[in-house]
Order: C-alpha cells, then structure tokens, then sequence
C-alpha cells in the first residue's frame, strides 16, 4: 500500500522530479533510422496540413521550457525543467530530421522573440501540452492499426508520446508544488492565471481545429483512412483508456491532468 504524500512537500519535490529524472531515455536524433515509404504512404505524410504548425511549437515550446529552467531557484527543479527543455529540443530536431528525410517542403518562420513573462509562457505552453498529449495518445493507437502510415513509421513515435505523457505529469506536479509553496493570499492569483491559460488553449485549439478543416484534401480524405469506423464517443474512450495506460505506468501518488480526461468523461456519457 502507497504511503500518503504531502502535496507540495520536499517528499512531493523529490518523488516528481526524480521519477522524471530518472525515467528520461536517450537516444540520438542523427541515428535515428527512418523506414522506407512506399509512394502512397509517402504521399499521404506529405499532404498532412500540420508540419509547419508541428515543428513551429516544438521549436518555441523548448525555448520557453529552458527559459523556465533558467529561473528556478531549486538545483533539483531547475536540473529536471533543464532536461524537459532538452527533450522538447529534441522533438524539434526529429520533426527536421524527419522532414528532411522524407523531403516534406515547409515555410520557413522566423523565431519568435522571447516571452515577457517566462513562467506564464510556460504555464500556457505545458496546459497545450496537456490538450494535445490526450487526443495525441488516441490518434498514436489509431494510427497503428489504420495503415493510414506505415507500422514502423509509427513505432519511432511512441517514445516520444511517452515522454510527452511524463511532460505533462511532471507540469501539473510541478504546478502543485508551486501553488503549495505560496501563502495562501497569493493562491487566488495563481488560480486565475492557471484559469486564463487553460481557456487561451482552448481558443486556440478551436482555431487550429478550424484551420485544418479548411484543409479538404485532408478532411475528407485523412481523417476517413485514420478513422473510418470509429465514432467521437468510441475515440474518447481510446483517449481515455490510452492516457490511463500511459499515465499509469507512474507513482499513483502523483498528481494527473484532470481537465481534459474529465470534460471527456462528461462527453462520453451525452455521445453516441
């Protein structure tokens, strides 16, 4: 049986730090080896509308999570923020690799300049992660029993969704030691702020949902091959069931994203 833990204890501190600390897994970008596509497949990677969009937030959201790290105080805060901004760097450098590889042509963008206020750009930046990473844990299952891309193809994914899985366990950790260490006067504060930034990822997800609508080559042609016969309820069930599974696999004492997986609960008792 799990002892009780004190959220926002030194205990607290050292069990989410270390059990991302210690669960990070290396590997080398340049050595990844990517498989070879057939036509089709190499056709449908290259019409996903989303690349751009990808590799622009992968890019800015390592550069805000090291600024972050940049500001933390606490060596044991600061040496596992430093290594979530690695891992976000990381991505961005698989998502070029990949890109290159295969010959997907993007828009170059400029990088954008950095945030005024470190810890609020970190705070939206990790509550989209928190978005995405529950509906990315749905499609990553799909996608590997759809043929829409090739098996191995998927394969080289999953051990970045599982470090997006201990991305955000460790930010709604971390959250919860910061807001414990405040006095209580201060909370409120926190609290709109937290509030603030959940309601902004969730305009802008609506947005980019909107964006790839436009899309009608991937509309009507990739969301039918990735999905053909599942149902929105059935999917949140996947999203579910898959972020159980992937959370899971962490202390149970820790602290879970709680949003996402509860507004999809309440969906799934209203969906057919």
């Amino acid at each position: 049986m799990l002892s009780s833990l004190i959220i926002g204890s030194q205990a607290h501190k050292e069990l989410f730090c270390r059990a991302f600390i210690d669960t990070h897994a290396p590997y080398d970008v340049a050595t990844i080896p990517w498989p070879t596509l057939d036509a089709a497949s190499l056709d449908r990677l290259r019409t996903l509308p989303f690349w751009e969009e990808a590799l622009t937030t992968e890019h800015a959201t390592a550069a805000k999570v090291q600024a972050q790290a940049g500001l933390e105080q606490d060596a044991l805060l600061r040496e596992a923020v430093a290594l979530q901004g690695y891992e976000e760097a990381r991505h961005s450098a698989l998502l070029r690799s990949l890109l290159a590889h295969y010959d997907i042509q993007i828009s170059p963008h400029p990088p954008a300049p950095g945030p005024k206020n470190t810890t609020w750009a970190f705070m939206r930046t990790e509550y989209g992660e928190c978005f995405d990473s529950f509906f990315a844990f749905g499609l990553l299952a799909v996608a590997k029993d759809s043929g829409f891309v090739p098996r191995a193809l998927v394969d080289r994914f999953e051990p970045i969704m599982q470090e997006e899985a201990r991305h955000i366990l460790f930010f709604v950790n971390w959250l919860g030691y910061r807001r414990a260490e405040l006095p209580v006067w201060r909370r409120p504060a926190l609290a709109a702020q937290c509030m603030m930034a959940m309601l902004l990822q969730v305009w802008s997800r609506i947005q980019t949902a909107r964006g790839v609508s436009q899309n009608e080559n991937f509309t009507l042609k990739g969301h039918e091959a990735i999905m053909p016969d599942l149902s929105p309820r059935e999917f949140l069930q996947l999203c579910l069931q898959e972020n159980e599974r992937r959370l899971g696999q962490y202390d149970r004492r820790l602290l879970r994203p709680q949003l996402v997986p509860t507004i999809a609960k309440g969906l799934c008792r209203v969906l057919r």
